[in-house]
């Protein structure tokens, strides 16, 4: 297999938001909410090799990042994501150690489609492995192929695919048939290898068949002043009759990110050197913290299947207090802040400390915890 391809959160995120592609075309059916309450309550955590030498992956930092996810946290499932059999493995395999409930999701961009199968096997019958150990799992067999697979939209790299959707370089019609080829052939896989609960990550407007699958999975970055709108929005996805997990859920840390969704991060300007805000941004933890409490209500009401915050840590979006202009981490997902002991340094050391969306979640799923405990 070709050297696994890396892509920053600012590319990988330019999907979720790209242009309507299709109407999700959904069948009559029972809704699949089982009552009150989240069945798992995680966050995103996501390995790659990193942009810089100083936010490369580290599996000694990794495994204090498990713990710090269960026991600070409080969470009781990771979405591992990312490229890298082994970083994907090794980390999943912690998780399976402390308890967690793993949603294992290989994601490789820009490699050749016989490669992201053989990636997404290997991964597979590692998950089937920890599953037959007795480990609490779920995988994924991938996300956004549109966006991060070559050959469906044309277009060699992510950002190649992002700008000729956006320009509308593509055939929607033949886009879909490729679209739908390529996640038969991933589904088909994944259940070769692996005997448990199938899934895939799918953008909002995506048109998927759900029949390949087990549990529904949707990035969910939807905006909206009232809650009943977000339930009306999700309750289409509960027509296939089968568990819903949010996959993603989330916004960026300054006054006004919830309202641009997805595309929330598109506020740096990425050709200046350093890299800076644009505008006059405010920054706001509380916006983020108050954007996810939020979210987490409106699924535990609908009792899904899972909801996974986006995400623990963006190594490559510092936090900067010496000048707004250069805080990236107001552009970040995360419910932590990346600080750097050299800010102007790519290769210095840095460590995360918790924003307010940390310990918003944190009294969350702690109460959560408690309520289920025996």
């Amino acid at each position: 297999m070709e050297k696994t391809k890396g892509i920053n959160r600012a590319q990988f995120l330019a999907g979720a938001a790209a242009l309507g592609l299709s109407a999700a075309v959904l069948p009559a059916g029972p809704a699949a909410a089982t009552g009150r309450g989240l069945r798992h309550r995680g966050v995103v955590y996501t390995v790659g090799e990193g942009e810089t030498p100083g936010t490369a992956w580290s599996a000694a930092r990794m495994r204090r990042d498990i713990r710090v996810i269960r026991d600070r946290l409080h969470a009781d499932a990771v979405d591992v994501t990312g490229d890298g059999v082994e970083r994907l493995t090794a980390t999943a395999a912690e998780a399976a150690e402390r308890g967690l409930h793993i949603w294992l999701q290989p994601t490789l961009a820009d490699a050749p489609q016989r490669d992201t199968l053989e990636h997404l096997a290997e991964c597979g019958r590692f998950a089937e492995r920890l599953r037959r150990q007795g480990a609490s799992v779920d995988f994924s067999v991938g996300c956004e192929f549109w966006l991060l697979v070559p050959g469906i939209v044309p277009g060699e790299t992510v950002l190649d695919r992002v700008r000729n959707m956006v320009k509308g370089n593509f055939d929607p019609v033949r886009m879909q048939r490729h679209l739908d080829r390529f996640t038969a052939r991933a589904a088909a896989v994944g259940r070769s290898v692996f005997r448990g609960k199938l899934s895939y990550a799918a953008a909002q407007d995506d048109k998927v068949d759900w029949r390949l699958f087990d549990v529904v999975g949707i990035d969910y970055y939807s905006y909206f002043h009232q809650r009943s709108d977000h339930v009306r929005e999700l309750r289409r996805y509960l027509c296939w009759g089968k568990p819903l997990a949010i996959t993603e859920f989330g916004t960026c840390t300054y006054v006004g990110a919830p309202e641009a969704g997805g595309m929330g991060w598109d506020v740096v300007d990425y050709d200046k050197d350093p890299q800076e805000i644009k505008g006059h941004l405010v920054r706001s933890e509380h916006t983020q913290a108050a954007c996810l409490t939020g979210l987490l209500d409106v699924f535990e009401s609908m009792g899904l299947y899972a909801a996974m915050a986006f995400e623990f840590v963006t190594p490559d979006a510092p936090h900067r207090t010496d000048n707004p202009r250069y805080d990236l981490d107001m552009a970040s997902y995360s419910i932590t802040k990346t600080i750097k002991d050299r800010p102007d340094d790519p290769r210095s050391p840095w460590h995360w400390e918790p924003k307010e969306a940390f310990h918003a979640l944190a009294r969350q799923y702690g109460r959560a915890c408690i309520r289920q405990a025996p």
